[in-house]
């Protein structure tokens, strides 16, 4: 078995369930240029890769005005529009809350690696009171190139101090797992968000975080 001092996590399917403040935040664009509104369930399945790629792909998959000039000027409008209420709506999936403070106190180190803006990541660590056991979170302008590149998550493993070996990561999506992979890292699932269509290997999902327990070096 694999033994871990470290544990670093994807954030949105992952650990919070943010869809409904994201796809308020895309409303605001829909509602600006008078095209309708979007139900949350289809907003979510964007979800995972940044706010450009995310409003970029919704405006091809609804036939909208796709060129950089409107794709740019939506992210900007998504994301004060977002910054403005980063987590009315959002919420811990079941058991996330007390199980991230457990994988705390059993002395694993925590940390995250998320395509959310980075300082709408530490506003929401803030809001959740996690910024007190994650030692660090790293949002996709933080980092050169974002996930699936393999450099934002060894960024985070960097500025942790983390030897090879001494972590993985966890995630909810394809996205995720490319990630880990192109990173030679251990990965794990969860079954929430995402997670159900990600295939791996049956040791690599999870129920819970705890079950990361018995991983602890």
């Amino acid at each position: 078995m694999n033994r871990y001092s470290a544990l670093i996590f994807d954030l949105d399917g992952t650990l919070i369930d943010s869809a409904p403040d994201i796809a308020a935040a895309v409303n605001v664009c829909m509602a600006e240029r008078g095209w309708p509104e979007l139900d949350v369930d289809y907003v979510e399945q964007f979800i995972g890769n940044g706010p450009r790629r995310l409003l970029l792909d919704i405006f091809i998959d609804k036939g909208l005005p796709a060129d950089d000039a409107a794709v740019e000027e939506a992210v900007q409008r998504y994301i004060e529009s977002y910054r403005r209420n980063p987590a009315g709506k959002t919420r811990f999936f079941n058991h996330v809350e007390e199980d991230l403070y457990r994988l705390h106190e059993a002395g694993f180190r925590l940390g995250i690696c998320t395509n959310k803006p980075h300082s709408l990541t530490q506003d929401i660590l803030r809001i959740l009171k996690l910024d007190s056991i994650i030692d660090v979170a790293m949002g996709a302008d933080a980092v050169p190139a974002c996930k699936p590149d393999p450099g934002h998550l060894l960024a985070v493993v960097e500025k942790m101090e983390l030897e090879p070996g001494a972590w993985a990561y966890i995630g909810d999506t394809k996205v995720d797992k490319r990630t880990a992979e192109a990173a030679n890292a251990p990965f794990y699932v969860v079954p929430w968000g995402g997670g159900g269509d990600v295939p791996v290997e049956p040791h690599q999902r999870l129920e819970r975080l705890t079950d990361l327990l018995g991983h602890r070096r």
